[in-house]
């Protein structure tokens, strides 16, 4: 009995084999460790006759990946891109002030570490090859911070030796273009969501608006989780007093609106978690999403309070991110008006109370 290349097993007839010569004895080859740092043979191994396991004939017929992760050996290549990433992103793109005494011309690795949410010391051994294995959360960070393509993106969760997100699941990733806009906007409140609310990241004056953002024991902070439950989504005395809507308006508008990302990205864990959840812990939010309701979130002008400049009258505007489905939420004022003036002086504490730098899912290392 042999094989053919599916490991389906084929059965050939004794008297049907041709007789073989005596072959001689074949070198036995060995594969090497995933931390060698010789390159691979570019021979294939010799294949040997084995008995059919009825594990991987099972495994045969599961859906594979469309890409599959590079083996580990190559924690060589991540180190030089991450070092190499990091050179070529200029600091003014990231928010940092121009002008600065430096070096070179990229990021250092501290402010590198800060954007990401990672510790100064592990992104040191990340680049000197002596952690080879980033997290999915780490690498999803990272490929913020550095601001990569979808496409180097990608090759960052490969080479790490992780799966690239699929289309099936909700787009994280924030496009160099958008956190580039987000730089050069620091005058104006900004936040960016994914298309089930969760909150990326934001800017210095949203903070001094409404309050750093409280990071929760998994995952990131969410709009509609607040909404319906007694999680804060931020840790200051910002808060929204009125709208142009009533409150329960804005909490349909929402579910409707979850309800249509759910239609679009069925099979994300994350959507379906935050939707079994709130129908357990909400009796309204329960209500709302089996009224069936489908529709889009859109814009309203509300009244903000904040505790250091009081009450200021502003447009909530949000913008989709085509292609990604990230919600861009801004917050303005009529120039001249009193809610743009208290904004001025708000920008003066968001400027001294430092960069925030992106929320990362989980902070670590």
């Amino acid at each position: 009995m042999e094989f053919d290349a599916g490991h389906a097993a084929r059965v050939i007839p004794a008297a049907a084999q041709p007789a073989q010569p005596p072959q001689p004895a074949q070198p036995v080859q060995t594969q090497q460790c995933a931390d060698s740092t010789q390159p691979a043979h570019p021979e294939q191994p010799v294949q040997t006759k084995k008995r059919a396991d009825p594990t991987q004939l099972a495994q045969s017929e599961q859906p594979v990946h469309p890409v599959q992760p590079v083996p580990p050996d190559t924690h060589g290549e991540l180190a030089a891109l991450l070092r190499s990433w990091r050179d070529r992103l200029s600091p003014v793109d990231v928010g940092y002030p121009a002008g600065d005494s430096r070096r070179a011309t990229g990021l250092r690795r501290e402010e590198l570490a800060a954007l990401a949410g990672l510790s100064v010391d592990y992104v040191v051994r990340l680049e000197q090859g002596r952690a080879r294995r980033p997290s999915a959360q780490v690498a999803s960070a990272l490929a913020r911070a550095l601001q990569l393509s979808d496409t180097e993106r990608d090759h960052l969760y490969l080479v790490a030796g992780l799966l690239p997100p699929t289309p099936a699941e909700v787009p994280t990733h924030i496009p160099p273009g958008v956190q580039r806009l987000m730089a050069r906007l620091g005058e104006i409140p900004l936040a960016v969501f994914t298309a089930s609310w969760d909150l990326i990241t934001c800017s210095p004056l949203w903070i001094a608006l409404l309050g750093r953002p409280v990071q929760p024991a998994a995952g990131r902070p969410n709009l509609i989780r607040s909404l319906f439950t007694d999680s804060a989504l931020h840790d200051g005395e910002g808060h929204i007093v009125s709208r142009s809507g009533s409150v329960d308006a804005f909490g349909a508008s929402l579910v409707s609106d979850l309800r249509r990302v759910h239609g679009r990205y069925p099979l994300d864990r994350g959507v379906n978690a935050l939707i079994a959840e709130l129908l357990v812990s909400s009796d309204v939010f329960r209500a709302l999403w089996q009224s069936g309701t489908v529709g889009e979130h859109q814009s309203e002008r509300k009244v903000v309070h904040s505790e250091v400049v009081g009450d200021l009258e502003l447009d909530c505007d949000v913008f989709t991110v085509a292609g990604t489905d990230l919600r861009v939420v801004a917050y303005t004022a009529a120039t001249g008006s009193a809610a743009a003036e208290k904004l001025d002086f708000l920008r003066v504490s968001a400027v001294t109370g430092g960069h925030p730098g992106p929320l990362a899912a989980h902070p670590s290392r």
